[in-house]
């Protein structure tokens, strides 16, 4: 008996735990654990005690994904595990245009180290530098291009 409740115990901890180290491993072992809590409750209890502690597991993991959901986002500590703004951003292929981009002056607007941006007759392109770093505002002369990013060189 003390090990079914010692196998139910970590199962629902890793559960739990699970929120805080994302990953799936916890919350696998924690699944395993409590999933062996039940055989082992079939094996040595019999069958009646075997299908309590399968509901008895399926009512501790709901009260523990409810914690988890519903009370922790809105407290003080929760709210450091979960996100509240969406994250937006997409990488967009410069396209057919890119061959047409060679030779054309450009200027960094950030430091080139090796990548960053720069302008092409008043467009804004991700570049990255041929030869190590290359400050702001400085002249450059697009080299090569392919769909997603201008190589550049010093004008010089």
């Amino acid at each position: 008996m003390t090990l079914i409740i010692l196998l139910f115990t970590i199962g629902l901890l890793l559960l739990a735990a699970e929120v805080i180290v994302p990953g799936g491993i916890l919350g696998t072992a924690g699944g395993v654990l409590l999933f062996t809590g039940c055989i082992v409750s079939f094996v040595t209890l019999g069958t009646n005690e075997g299908l309590i502690a399968i509901l008895v597991t399926v009512l501790a993991a709901s009260i523990v994904f409810y914690i988890q959901f519903k009370i922790l986002p809105n407290t003080k500590f929760g709210r450091r595990f979960f996100l509240d703004e969406e994250i937006s951003g997409s990488a967009t292929a410069i396209g057919d245009e890119a061959r047409d981009l060679i030779g054309k002056d450009a200027e960094s607007i950030t430091v080139l180290s090796p990548s960053g941006y720069v302008t092409v007759d008043g467009k804004r392109y991700e570049a990255v530098s041929e030869s190590g770093q290359i400050p702001s505002e400085t002249m450059l002369k697009v080299v090569a291009a392919n769909h997603f990013q201008l190589t550049v060189r010093n004008k010089n």
